[in-house]
């Protein structure tokens, strides 16, 4: 692996570790893997190919031809699939349904392995997902996992989908975040759980800026060169 430091940010599904990856790839001027977004835009290509959630031979197919871009902007990260922007269609309910389906396949993952790690460039990579610390890049120079009650997940998820606009009931997110919890960390492959030597910051209580605070002590104390 290239010698560019990696910080790893692992965590269930709305615990916010997307909104302070970016916040703190922004501060760094290091760059930036959303590794969802990759299973989020499989899911997209397979739901837009009528390939099912069950075909994974065919969801295999399509992740390892991903044609995907990740351009910073102002107001986050916009995300095309074959040169068109699908952003918007990321955090859709349906697409976190099969995104989570997806990446259970282990052909898949595995299609999407090197990709990831070829993200891994100087001065450094800041790394969102669910298994980076303890799968993608297990010798990161920093390993965070954060979480938060399903509760609050659920409830920032709901404020998210109302202010686009969309249709959404809270009891039900509270409902299929628990589901997908329990599908995440019970998978044969890459299941979610902190790297042994991760440090877990629970975000239920605390605002971005107290999580970014609480990770920059951590980067402070670790041997990172910035």
């Amino acid at each position: 692996m290239s010698a560019a430091p990696v910080i790893a940010i692992d965590g269930p599904g709305g615990s916010g570790k997307g909104t302070i990856a970016l916040h703190l790839a922004r501060r760094l001027g290091w760059h930036l893997l959303d590794s969802g977004a990759l299973y989020r835009l499989g899911a997209v290509a397979a739901l837009d190919r009528g390939v099912g959630a069950e075909d994974e031979t065919g969801l295999a197919r399509v992740a390892g031809e991903l044609d995907a871009r990740f351009e910073a902007g102002d107001d986050g990260v916009e995300v095309l699939l074959d040169g068109v922007s699908v952003t918007d269609r990321l955090r859709a309910h349906e697409t976190s349904e099969m995104a989570s389906r997806v990446a259970s396949v282990a052909a898949v993952r595995e299609a999407l392995v090197s990709r990831q790690r070829a993200f891994r460039q100087p001065p450094g990579l800041i790394a969102d997902g669910r298994d980076m610390g303890t799968v993608i890049f297990p010798d990161a120079a920093l390993k965070i996992f954060l979480t938060a009650s399903a509760e609050a997940r659920a409830l920032r998820r709901y404020k998210q989908l109302k202010e686009k606009g969309e249709s959404v009931n809270l009891s039900r997110l509270s409902e299929d975040i628990e589901k997908r919890d329990e599908r995440d960390r019970t998978r044969a492959v890459a299941p979610l759980r902190p790297a042994d030597d991760a440090h877990v910051i629970d975000s239920t209580e605390m605002s971005i800026e107290e999580v970014l605070s609480a990770i920059q002590v951590l980067i402070e104390e670790s041997s990172i060169s910035l």
